[in-house]
């Protein structure tokens, strides 16, 4: 909040009667309210700007000349997690501020799911140390499916409601369309106790067309980043629902939903980007938002619009217009200056008025900060986790039996049911490695039920061993899949030990593994380390035949209960849309 003294001095500092900190001389100002591109100078003091005017002649105890260069508002994402990166916030600064982003809107559902309101208050500790903005979008389903998972905490509509004063606290995080088409009271509390603040409720619509779509709507949702097809995309904008266009790591939806676009001719106006879930790797080598705003570019959208998508309508959406999303007077000055619009690769990234990146790379060290010891030992198994913890017995007497497994799609997060025939040994469902249908299992991992969930997957490719990770959306048990029993067992094991990770086991031997031990979700490392150790990790299921652009990003999302067509939790197979535990064996007619 803007408190009477600063709003004078910037009044007085834009009559000259006070300094400016700095002069940004020779720029050419991306005017995002005016859709123009001029060569002016930019002065700011405060963090905040004072002119952006021509014929301004202001003092400034600084003057950096830009010799040209296009300026920038700071890019926002919209929407995104910092486990999915595996970094914490201060170590994921190095990555994203030097690609220009300055404001995240993070949904910090995966904390919350393990740890609660403690572990977003542990979270938030970190904000005085970040180079950048960080805005929370206030977790709404803490457990995500309850009655179909186990999780860590649980937070109702009180201990939201009190979340959502935070200063911090933009919006309530993404709701599916199971808690509003099944009218369920916690969440409409929850929509009607945002809404009373005039804040807005974030979407999470993946599949849901027609009507339903429209009920979910009326709901008072406000947005959807789970836009795959085209029509998907036309059917929100239809309803007034506005779309944040994704591109993450598995979730590769920019150039169908842009191409879209721009092929039927729609408007641009309540479009943004959002990466919701990307690795550090990725980010680092490929872009961040500003990955998004070029490929728009390449893509056909103008220059200013491709800017704006990734600014002014973020910040409008958002109700946060008269903070940032624009280089205008009063706004904070979040500047980057770029050489070349159409690549977007700054030279310069300003945050509040200060220097916090150049060439590439983050100028002010950030430095992890403490986390507390009792969020770093959240991964308790209940019982031993043996190979006989993944059998899945027959209910058939018959040499082989129908199952439904989960078809991975690439680069996407939904997937496909399908119908297989495996063979039946000793009352036992195996798996059938040679046709790619492996078993997947979840394994409770906060010591409430000991509960192990197997189903079966095709489209790892896994030839032999196994993989596992501690964070499966969006309950975080151990998530784990193999070729065999051994190796998956001694994967979790691996992962109990470590307090949280990810390892990649061939015959009971560890080929590679990282500790996150935050919450069983994120590292302490710095992002070069974690980096490289995932590379490493990739490398090795690969080794083993995994196939897919992410292995690990997409093995957190198998499990979801909340994303078509099917999950498994510790509890079992989930039909998704039918919100249901269903049987892995297809009973006999």
């Amino acid at each position: 909040m803007r408190t009477f003294e600063e709003i004078k001095d910037t009044i007085e500092t834009g009559l000259g009667k006070h300094p400016c900190d700095l002069k940004l001389q020779n720029v050419r100002l991306v005017n995002v309210y005016s859709s123009e591109i001029y060569n002016t100078d930019i002065y700011i003091k405060n963090g905040r700007i004072i002119s952006i005017s021509p014929e301004a002649n202001l003092e400034a105890q600084e003057v950096v000349e830009c010799c040209g260069q296009f300026a920038v508002p700071g890019l926002i994402d919209t929407h995104m997690h910092f486990e999915s990166t595996m970094l914490s916030p201060e170590a994921l600064a190095s990555v994203v501020v030097p690609q220009g982003t300055t404001t995240l809107c993070a949904d910090l559902m995966e904390i919350a799911n393990v740890a609660g309101a403690d572990g977003l208050k542990a979270m938030l500790d970190s904000i005085s140390r970040l180079p950048y903005r960080m805005l929370i979008e206030v977790s709404s389903r803490v457990p995500t499916a309850p009655g179909l998972e186990t999780n860590g905490a649980y937070m109702g509509a009180e201990e939201v409601r009190a979340i959502m004063d935070w200063q911090e606290s933009i919006s309530l995080g993404e709701l599916d369309p199971s808690k509003i088409l099944l009218v369920k009271d916690e969440y409409i509390e929850k929509i009607a106790d945002t809404l009373a603040r005039r804040k807005i409720v974030n979407g999470h619509a993946i599949g849901r067309l027609g009507q339903e779509l429209n009920v979910y709507a009326s709901a008072g949702i406000s947005d959807d980043h789970e836009c795959v097809t085209e029509e998907e995309l036309l059917q929100r904008l239809r309803v007034g629902m506005s779309v944040l266009v994704r591109e993450g790591s598995t979730e590769r939806n920019l150039d169908a939903l842009i191409g879209g676009v721009l092929r039927e001719k729609l408007p641009l106006d309540n479009l943004m980007f959002c990466t919701d879930d990307k690795h550090a790797g990725e980010i680092q080598r490929e872009g961040h938002i500003n990955y998004n705003v070029a490929r728009a570019m390449e893509l056909g959208v103008g220059e200013i619009d491709a800017v704006k998508l990734a600014t002014l309508n973020a910040a409008r959406h958002f109700r946060l217009e008269d903070e940032i999303g624009s280089i205008t007077p009063g706004r904070l000055a979040d500047i980057l200056l770029v050489e070349d619009l159409r690549e977007m690769k700054p030279s310069q990234v300003y945050f509040e008025g200060r220097l916090v990146a150049k060439d590439c790379k983050l100028i002010q060290t950030c430095e992890v900060g403490e986390y507390p010891e009792w969020l770093k030992n959240t991964v308790k198994l209940k019982q031993l986790i043996t190979e006989k913890s993944f059998r899945v017995p027959a209910r058939t007497d018959r040499p082989q039996t129908q199952v439904t497994v989960i078809d991975l799609i690439d680069r996407q997060i939904i997937n496909k049911r399908l119908i297989a025939t495996l063979p039946c040994v000793n009352g036992e469902i195996l798996a059938d490695p040679v046709h790619d249908i492996l078993k997947l299992a979840i394994v409770e991992r906060y010591g409430k039920t000991g509960g192990v969930g197997v189903g079966f997957v095709r489209g790892f490719g896994l030839r032999e061993g196994a993989m596992a990770y501690s964070m499966s959306h969006d309950h975080h048990n151990i998530v784990v899949v193999g070729v065999n029993e051994l190796d998956m067992a001694q994967s979790v094991k691996v992962i109990q030990e470590m307090q949280g990770g990810l390892c990649v086991v061939r015959n009971g031997e560890v080929m590679a593994k990282m500790r996150l031990p935050i919450g069983g979700l994120m590292s302490e490392q710095d992002a070069g380390t974690v980096m490289r150790e995932l590379d490493g990790l990739n490398a090795a299921a690969r080794s083993l035949g995994c196939r897919g652009s992410a292995p690990f990003m997409t093995l957190s999302f198998i499990s979801l209960p909340t994303v078509p067509e099917l999950g498994l939790t510790d509890m079992g197979l989930v039909d998704v849309l039918e919100h249901r535990l269903i049987p892995v064996e297809i009973p006999e007619k």
